[in-house]
């Protein structure tokens, strides 16, 4: 069974892709950017409010998905410049200082919109 969930992104429909996807136990959520419910950008110039934005977006999506932050296996951040990692890293820390997924953070050259500086993806596995 495939269950999807949606943050309301227009950028949703217009690319073709749902924010977070679950099968059977196995649950993703797309790259996430710092967007408000109204697509404005959240904390421009501020990586760690980019940060707690995505990373909220994506709780919110797991959990519409029946996915709780306890079965993150993987998160993955991705920012434009990796020498402001530890703003992003804190932000990290307080959503998953117990569950300790496995992570990785990138530089990447750029977003969609270049006032964003962080995105973030997000697995997870129920069970067992």
């Amino acid at each position: 069974m495939r269950q999807s969930a949606s943050s309301g992104s227009p950028l949703e429909p217009i690319m073709g892709f749902a924010r977070a996807v679950r099968i059977g136990n196995i649950a993703a959520v797309a790259g996430t950017a710092p967007l408000s419910f109204e697509g404005e950008t959240v904390g421009i110039g501020d990586v760690a409010a980019q940060t707690r934005r995505c990373l909220e977006i994506s709780r919110i999506a797991l959990e519409q998905i029946g996915v709780p932050l306890s079965a993150v296996l993987r998160t993955r951040i991705m920012l434009t410049d990796i020498t402001r990692w530890e703003e992003a890293a804190r932000v990290h820390g307080q959503y998953f200082a117990e569950i300790r997924p496995v992570c990785t953070f990138v530089e990447v050259k750029g977003f969609v919109r270049p006032e964003w500086l962080v995105e973030t993806e997000v697995d997870a596995v129920l069970g067992e």
